[in-house]
């Protein structure tokens, strides 16, 4: 990667559908060189996905809920397990595994305080390997985003 791979990169994690065109006004390269090098890094894998940024407000999910969770062992197969539920549960919109205090950190989504007991009751509660949890209820999103800096 050189630097011209990490302004167009700087420009589309602020904005993945500018156009190469646009792009190119930019960085100072040709709109085929840019989509060249897009491909490129698409192919490689350093642009992993592109999205849309859904304000989860506007689609009935006011409620961001952290949650931190203490396994009562810590094994392979109880580790693996636990990832596999929160990969599938809608609700969790990340889930780091983490040292320190806790054992997962996860961030959630949900309608209102009834929804989050409900998922504690069907992940946490019914689940003998987990020793505890703790919740802690957002009030103001002072910042949200994905951007990583970009430094050449």
């Amino acid at each position: 990667m050189d630097s011209f791979d990490y302004k167009i990169l700087a420009q589309v994690q602020t904005d993945s559908r500018m156009t190469a065109e646009r792009i190119s006004e930019g960085v100072g390269l040709s709109p085929a060189a840019v989509q060249k090098r897009l491909k490129r890094l698409r192919d490689s894998g350093v642009i992993r996905s592109e999205v849309a940024l859904l304000d989860p407000r506007k689609l009935g999910h006011p409620m961001t809920v952290i949650t931190e969770v203490s396994l009562e062992r810590e094994n392979l197969n109880v580790l693996d397990a636990f990832k596999r539920r929160m990969r599938q549960a809608e609700e969790v919109q990340q889930c780091y595994y983490t040292t320190g205090e806790a054992d997962f950190i996860i961030i959630l989504l949900v309608r209102d305080i009834q929804h989050y007991e409900q998922f504690t009751r069907e992940y946490f509660f019914g689940n003998s390997e987990i020793s505890k949890f703790k919740t802690n209820i957002v009030m103001d999103q002072v910042k949200v985003g994905l951007k990583i800096p970009i430094h050449d």
